[in-house]
């Protein structure tokens, strides 16, 4: 099962890729974390991620569709993978495709994660994010036992610059821009799954996961 995710910011985008990533036993594949991962071993890639890193700019398209096609060769994607953060233009969605065919693998369904402004100011306003380990809550629909503590690691829990309302709205109208076009490719394709992502988690977890089972 190969996979695309879409979601803007506060969508619960990690929280479903995890069950969809344990339901078809495929290996979540983020932008972030092929960025990291190739930094820190010092891959020949990596170095050259880490110059426009290290100073505050974008990885160009050239190397992040680089690390993308090393990534997918990669032994654990033999079943498939689930792709996050990549494409985010219609020029990385072009270049994956040639990627797929050279792995003689093909998207089987974009999966969209659909939630509206309103929903996720009220959602990224109260999340809380741990300094130590990372693990995000919110204060509303998903607080921490203890107030301040997070529950996996004992750590303190604090609110990001980006998550005031300011920059939450400036977040979203840089996704819809963003995605939109993305959103239109791959449904004229017909591998676009809209999901309703304003309701619980379980029940919007049940709808990928039916629906991508169809797909099999």
């Amino acid at each position: 099962m190969q996979i695309v995710l879409f979601g803007p910011p506060g969508a619960g985008k990690g929280t479903q890729a995890k069950f969809i990533s344990e339901k078809f036993n495929v290996p979540h594949i983020s932008t972030g974390d092929i960025l990291r991962e190739n930094v820190r071993e010092g891959t020949a890639l990596g170095k050259k991620a880490k110059v426009f890193m290290d100073n505050g700019a974008l990885v160009p398209d050239e190397l992040l569709i680089d690390l993308i096609r090393d990534r997918l060769q990669k032994p654990d994607t033999k079943k498939g993978f689930l792709l996050d953060g990549f494409p985010r233009t219609i020029a990385q969605a072009e270049a994956l495709d040639p990627i797929l065919d050279d792995i003689n693998k093909n998207l089987d369904a974009v999966v969209n994660v659909d939630v509206g402004a309103n929903e996720l100011i009220s959602r990224l306003s109260g999340r809380r994010t741990c300094r130590s380990c990372g693990a995000t809550y919110n204060i509303k629909s998903n607080p921490p036992k203890v107030p301040g503590v997070c529950d996996q690691c004992g750590g303190e829990l604090y609110q990001r610059a980006d998550d005031t309302e300011a920059a939450i709205k400036h977040r979203i109208e840089v996704y819809q821009k963003q995605t939109q076009p993305l959103i239109d490719y791959y449904r004229k394709k017909g591998l676009l799954i809209d999901i309703d992502g304003e309701r619980e988690i379980d029940e919007v977890r049940s709808d990928i996961l039916k629906a991508l089972e169809r797909l099999q």
